[in-house]
């Protein structure tokens, strides 16, 4: 399934849609010209479909950056929102647009003249011309599957073969679109390999023990610097006569951490040099605590630049490294190496804890005044399973993982039937995103108002649908439709999910068909989990029981924030901080799947604080997500500075004026946390948080 095109509904141009992750991007043009089919194979670029039509004028509808670049791809010139106007003489060239949920491309013959009206930004040819629009899907698909037996040598040489889907060792591997889908892995009698499946030939070695632990612990560095793993006594990397220990005081999980981390840092740096020479924040801090030069380093070779930046000690870039995205805790089983090509292409850390500790969650007090989500009569206890439970040492990641058995407390246990489906994304029966919300308590109504927060979106068509007392059989046909959310509220006990006739236990189901969900209800993890093992790809459940204001005030937040692109897990994190006792919810499957794209380009968070009586500081979090994963740039658009920023944690810190607050919260909606308190951006004014 390739982009499509089509007019837009309202205006003259053109909408771009990828089907497989159900995301939209329009073009607006004075009129409406006829849509012609392109070779894609015109583009520099590599692109998956193109069209072409003729306009002297397009509309970018949001604020973007845009890179002028010749036919060959070399850049010619570049254009920032806080750039009054572009401009170059006639000629062939590529622009290529910086904020989009897809890879766009647009080739002219021509001046062009490039400015900013309101939130948009104009392209302004000499005069009607041919233009060319390619676009490409982030969706990424593996190239083959890797059979391996238990032998842990197996293990090793499959995650050898998955720097095969890197699509350069150049550092612009750093940026996500350059880092294709490993191959993936499963288990049976022989080992084998795909016919065409190699890795690249960078000269790495990495060194790890025979040991299982140690193995998936190494995967995403060897992934990333395209290394063959083989076993050693000594943990090392390798590479021309270069070598550099993985051992330490922290132990081989933690070299291996700082190792990735500090070679993708200075690769995202590194990279500036070539493609993209932006005005990187991260580099203008890191210039004078190092002695590098950047530009031979990116003519260099992959041995010598790893030698340079492993140079450096990791304590003079830890201050200024982008917060880490994820962690990813992998009980070191054989069963779990079917998890380590989404581990990989996530990028995430990885660690192998030993037997998880478990822990009883406790029931908050009952207080006579409090209505819980529970059916008290029939509880069987005041506490989930000791069983069940797991409490993962805290990471420093902004997100956490957990793949095993048992039930993490505040992360999100995945499965690998929920990554693959990931990956089998097919194009959804209707054009609209379908949400579901099923109140199945009167006495929960006050929630059910999340129907209105679900669908307020430029471009995206929503079909948002609200019942009541559903019966059990109206239940299990609605989890057997392809619908893309279901919002549950209600109660949840050992029989079920309760209807208006009795308890739906969806173990029972043979067919679920619903992508994603929250089951916002006491003690709904094992309901929740058994969707995930039916067919769905994620959701959001509780593993205790819950108060019914603070689950109101959790869903409530939810539906907001997965209307505006945050992810199940990211949007849990924001919504959570609602409540005491956020930990309690957990995501179960992928817990990376949004709803929607983001407007921005990536999910933001507002933190703000008064900073002096006319002015605030503002803290801007950002989080990466499927489609725009780590080393993503990204300009806060804060203020008239050019600085671009990679795309993972807080960002910087800011000192506004009340008025440049204000006319940041009018550019879209965003969460805002002040004093501890969550907030909505178009529903306050500066004048209101003092």
């Amino acid at each position: 399934m390739q982009p499509a095109f089509e007019p837009p509904p309202n205006r003259p141009g053109l909408l771009i849609e990828d089907p497989i992750e159900s995301v939209r991007f329009a073009l607006y043009t004075p009129d409406q010209s006829t849509l012609r089919p392109a070779d894609p194979k015109t583009f520099h670029f590599p692109v998956d479909a193109a069209v072409e039509f003729e306009t002297k004028t397009v509309e970018i509808p949001k604020l973007t950056g845009v890179y002028v670049r010749t036919r060959d791809g070399d850049l010619a010139a570049s254009y920032n929102v806080t750039d009054d106007e572009t401009t170059v003489s006639a000629g062939a060239y590529t622009l290529e647009l910086n904020t989009a949920p897809m890879k766009l491309y647009l080739t002219v013959e021509s001046g062009v003249h490039i400015e900013k009206r309101n939130q948009s930004v104009i392209l302004d040819f000499d005069e009607k011309i041919p233009v060319r629009v390619g676009a490409r899907s982030f969706h990424e698909q593996p190239a083959g599957t890797v059979t391996v037996t238990d032998d842990i040598e197996d293990s090793m040489r499959a995650i050898s073969l998955f720097g095969s889907a890197l699509k350069t060792t150049s550092p612009e591997r750093s940026f996500p679109t350059l880092r294709g889908h490993p191959p993936l892995i499963e288990r049976g009698d022989d080992f084998s390999v795909p016919d065409g499946l190699e890795r690249p030939e960078t000269g790495v070695e990495l060194v790890v023990p025979r040991q299982r632990a140690a193995v998936y612990t190494a995967t995403p560095l060897a992934y990333y610097l395209g290394a063959k793993v083989v076993p050693g006594r000594y943990p090392r990397l390798a590479a021309s006569g270069f070598e550099h220990p993985l051992t330490g005081s922290g132990g081989f999980e933690n070299a291996v951490a700082n190792t990735l981390q500090q070679v993708f840092f200075f690769d995202c740096l590194t990279r500036t040099e070539g493609y993209y020479q932006v005005d990187l924040y991260e580099r203008q801090q890191i210039v004078p605590l190092v002695e590098l030069d950047f530009a031979a380093l990116y003519d260099a070779s992959l041995a010598e630049r790893l030698a340079a930046y492993l140079s450096v000690p990791f304590e003079t870039l830890e201050p200024h490294l982008p917060d880490w995205h994820l962690t990813t805790d992998v009980v070191p089983a054989a069963n779990n190496v079917e998890s380590l090509p989404f581990v990989a292409n996530d990028l995430s850390l990885v660690r192998c804890p030993p037997k998880p500790t478990t822990r009883t969650v406790r029931s908050q007090p009952k207080p006579l005044t409090e209505f819980y989500r529970a059916d008290f009569v029939r509880s069987t206890g005041s506490s989930t399973s000791v069983n069940d439970i797991v409490q993962p040492d805290p990471s420093n990641s902004v997100e956490h993982v957990w793949i095993g058995d048992g039930y993490p407390l505040g992360s999100n246990k995945t499965t690998v039937e929920s990554c693959r489906r990931r990956i089998e994304g097919t194009a959804p029966d209707g054009s609209s995103i379908e949400i579901h919300v099923v109140c199945n308590d009167e006495r929960m109504e006050e929630e059910g108002v999340v129907n209105e927060f679900y669908g307020s979106r430029d471009l995206i068509e929503f079909d948002v649908g609200i019942s009541y007392d559903l019966t059990t059989d109206e239940l299990a046909e609605l989890f057997a439709k392809p619908l893309d959310f279901v919002h549950y509220i209600g109660h949840v006990d050992d029989q079920g999910m309760q209807c208006s006739d009795g308890y739906l236990d969806v173990r029972t189901l043979d067919v679920v068909r619903t992508k994603a969900f929250l089951l916002n209800a006491c003690r709904s993890y094992e309901q929740g989990m058994a969707l995930v093992e039916n067919g769905s790809r994620g959701g959001v459940v509780t593993l205790s029981e819950i108060a019914n204001v603070s689950a109101t005030k959790v869903g409530r937040a939810l539906a907001r924030l997965l209307n505006i692109g945050f992810s199940l897990r990211t949007g849990l994190e924001i919504a959570k901080s609602e409540i005491l006792t956020g930990y309690r919810y957990i995501t179960v499957g992928d817990g990376g799947l949004g709803l929607v794209q983001c407007e921005s380009g990536c999910p933001l968070h507002l933190r703000v604080r008064n900073e002096k009586e006319d002015s605030f500081e503002v803290d801007i979090m950002v989080y990466p997500s499927q489609i725009r994963g780590i080393g993503t740039l990204f300009r806060p658009h804060l203020n008239d500075d050019d600085t671009q920023y990679l795309n993972s944690g807080v960002l910087d810190s800011w000192i506004v004026s009340e008025a440049e607050l204000d006319e940041y919260l009018n550019c879209g909606v965003l969460p805002v946390t002040f004093e501890n308190d969550l907030y909505w951006s178009d529903e306050i004014t500066a004048a209101d948080l003092r």
